[in-house]
């Protein structure tokens, strides 16, 4: 049978995404004081939401999982609630499970599967910021990066106990590493107090590890970047988070994407978009220029007529569709530059323009302008071409 997708924690809770952490505790609250199962007797569907609160709660209430759940999802918890679950946030609902030491897990021994689990379990996932230019995910490539992480210890080959020596049955649980209460109708489990869960007591912890059956090293991962990942892309690679306690599964480690900004460049999906800008008479005769593309300098044809900020495309010269062949554009916006200031000539020019354009248009020039009358009336006879081509010549 198919595992259920995980739920969103802020809609199991009935909160929005803005809520305070004032406003989870509350929410949290209110459904673990209405599906509790002193509450509910045998009641299933009640004990189902009573553990859907408990680990919504344990993800929103713990700052740091909710960050990353609010960045990532669930794939930045590596699991449904998160891993392993801060138990301290939880001391502040003792009033709901009754008090007393280890109380506010009696429940969640006996609905999540108790507390420490004496058998395997899986590392924590890891997560990495890798920072790369603009330009580099036009190709495939690898990146080495180093990371921290918890490994088994050569000493003891992750058992915690010292070389020769053996670990003996807890006597308070026997071993079963849970101890049972009865709270009213229900019998519920919890980590047993003598080994903490264990089962087992070891008298002759690693001395290389402490009894943690794990060290501390740091490891140069390669991680393969295919063409086209993108800035906040999550990568994932399998098997290399932390190694997992008691022989069980290593985590994963999510490798996140940013990319640098370009100073001419700007990326939307696999599209690249840049401006440059041309003269009036380049916009209105046409003309070619070149364009700094991340595949090297291309040659633009700009055609007659060219209006300001027009679009124009260099086909499949942006970057490639991630884990597809194809490849985006490099849109061009056009910008026509107007000089601020005219020389006599270049006034000239444009008013020779302006009236061709426009017969009806008084030229408007000035006094100064009158000693080159003539010359002007005999320049405006060669047509608008000659005119567009003469201006800030």
């Amino acid at each position: 049978m198919p595992t259920a997708a995980p739920q969103d924690p802020y809609e199991v809770l009935g909160l929005g995404r803005d809520a305070s952490p004032e406003d989870i505790k509350r929410a949290y609250r209110k459904q673990a004081v209405r599906f509790h199962p002193d509450r509910n007797p045998g009641d299933k569907e009640a004990e189902e939401s009573f553990k859907r609160a408990a680990e919504a709660y344990s993800i929103l209430g713990d700052a740091d999982k909710r960050a990353r759940y609010d960045r990532f999802g669930h794939a930045g918890l590596g699991g449904a609630a998160g891993g392993p679950v801060n138990q301290e946030i939880f001391r502040d609902f003792e009033d709901l499970f009754g008090g007393g030491s280890g109380s506010v897990f009696d429940l969640f021994g006996q609905m999540f599967g108790g507390g420490p689990s004496r058998g395997p379990r899986r590392g924590h996932d890891l997560q990495y910021e890798l920072h790369l230019d603009f330009e580099d995910p036009r190709r495939d490539q690898s990146k080495r990066i180093r990371i921290s992480r918890a490994e088994a210890c050569d000493a003891c080959r992750g058992s915690g106990i010292e070389a020769g020596k053996r670990a003996r049955s807890c006597p308070r649980c026997g071993g079963r590493g849970q101890e049972q209460v009865r709270r009213g109708f229900v019998v519920m489990s919890h980590p047993c107090g003598g080994c903490r869960g264990a089962g087992r007591i070891v008298d002759h912890p690693c001395r290389e590890c402490g009894g943690e059956g794990r060290v501390d090293r740091r490891r140069d991962i390669n991680v393969r970047l295919p063409a086209g990942v993108d800035d906040g892309n999550q990568l994932r690679v399998p098997g290399e988070g932390e190694t997992g306690r008691g022989g069980g599964p290593s985590g994963d480690l999510f490798v996140l994407v940013h990319i640098r900004p370009h100073p001419k460049l700007r990326r939307d999906g696999a599209s690249v978009h840049s401006t440059e800008t041309i003269s009036f008479p380049d916009a209105a005769l046409g003309t070619r220029i070149e364009v700094a593309t991340i595949w090297g300098a291309e040659t633009l044809r700009i055609p007659p007529g060219t209006q300001p900020g027009a679009e124009l495309r260099l086909a499949h010269r942006g970057f490639p569709v991630l884990r597809r062949g194809s490849r985006g554009d490099h849109r061009v916006r056009i910008e026509v530059e107007v000089p601020r200031k005219l020389t006599r000539r270049i006034r000239r020019a444009v008013e020779d323009l302006a009236e061709a354009l426009n017969p009806k248009r008084a030229s408007g020039r000035g006094a100064e302008d009158g000693d080159d009358e003539a010359s002007s009336t005999a320049e405006r006879g060669r047509g608008n071409r000659g005119i567009v081509g003469r201006l800030f010549s």
